[in-house]
């Protein structure tokens, strides 16, 4: 139950902080660098805080791992994961074991179908 409660207060402080940011943005234009990076930093440092929360230490080094292969499936996999979180599909720690179930679930729903395609070379015979 501290768990739930925990997410809740994240949940919470999540939307004042997005409420804050997009009203900054509209008063002020939303023009200034400086403020934009802070945002940014602090939506990575909240994103970070909820994984601390969701995974436990084996999957959090797994999904870091991933990371730095492939930024792009780490990033989608925490998005996945604290969207889980939020609705409540998520009732503990995710543990390594979790972790790469959900990794090959992923795996196979975006999936490219390999395809082998064969050029032969036409040779030009100038038999004219």
């Amino acid at each position: 139950m501290a768990d739930e409660d925990s997410l809740e207060a994240l949940r919470a402080k999540r939307l004042a902080e997005l409420e804050a940011q997009y009203g900054g943005q509209a008063e002020g234009g939303g023009g200034n660098r400086e403020a934009e990076a802070e945002s940014r930093r602090r939506r990575e440092e909240m994103k970070n805080a909820m994984l601390a929360q969701i995974l436990d230490q084996n999957a959090r080094a797994r999904l870091s791992s991933i990371a730095v292969v492939k930024p792009e499936k780490a990033s989608m996999v925490e998005n996945i994961l604290i969207q889980m979180a939020q609705s409540g599909q998520i009732p503990g720690k995710v543990d390594e074991a979790q972790l790469v179930s959900l990794l090959e679930k992923i795996s196979q729903q975006t999936q490219k179908p390999t395809t082998v395609k064969f050029e032969r070379r036409r040779v030009d015979s100038d038999d004219d």
